[in-house]
């Protein structure tokens, strides 16, 4: 599928330090499942969803990562996330979406809301929880 499921604007959260005009891939590790090569990128048409997935990205890696957001254009096919819409939220009201085709950044987005102390905390105990979760499956 692809604009017919939604019509964007497009939001990516990350900690990767991007320029206009790169280009997002698919074939990286996991944030959650680190022995997983994922086969799609990951972005939703909602800016503060995107700002939570920076967030946990940047908890999930060592080191000091900034979380950063960006605006970004799909090159080619999109679909639903299945991880989201078909396990947890069907619908799709998360408007969260995948593409094996990369993504263009169309620019840096620095007024997404950040979590609150409180909130990170709750999302690092989640976060725990679900990496020792044998069950937490990726559909990829």
């Amino acid at each position: 599928m692809n604009g017919a499921l939604d019509d964007g604007s497009f939001f990516h959260g990350t900690t990767a330090d991007l320029r206009v005009g790169d280009l997002l891939t698919a074939g990286f590790r996991s944030n959650y499942r680190p022995e997983v090569v994922m086969n799609h990128v990951y972005f939703t048409a909602l800016r503060d969803g995107a700002g939570l997935a920076a967030e946990l990205a940047a908890e999930l890696t060592a080191g000091d990562a900034r979380p950063r957001v960006y605006e970004v254009e799909p090159t080619g096919a999109f679909e639903d996330d299945p991880n989201v819409t078909d396990k947890k939220f069907p619908g799709n009201p998360t408007r969260s979406f995948r593409s094996a085709e990369p993504l263009r950044v169309v620019r840096e987005v620095t007024d997404w809301p950040r979590l609150t102390p409180e909130a990170l905390q709750a999302w690092r105990d989640r976060l725990t929880v679900l990496r020792a979760d044998e069950r937490g499956e990726i559909i990829n």
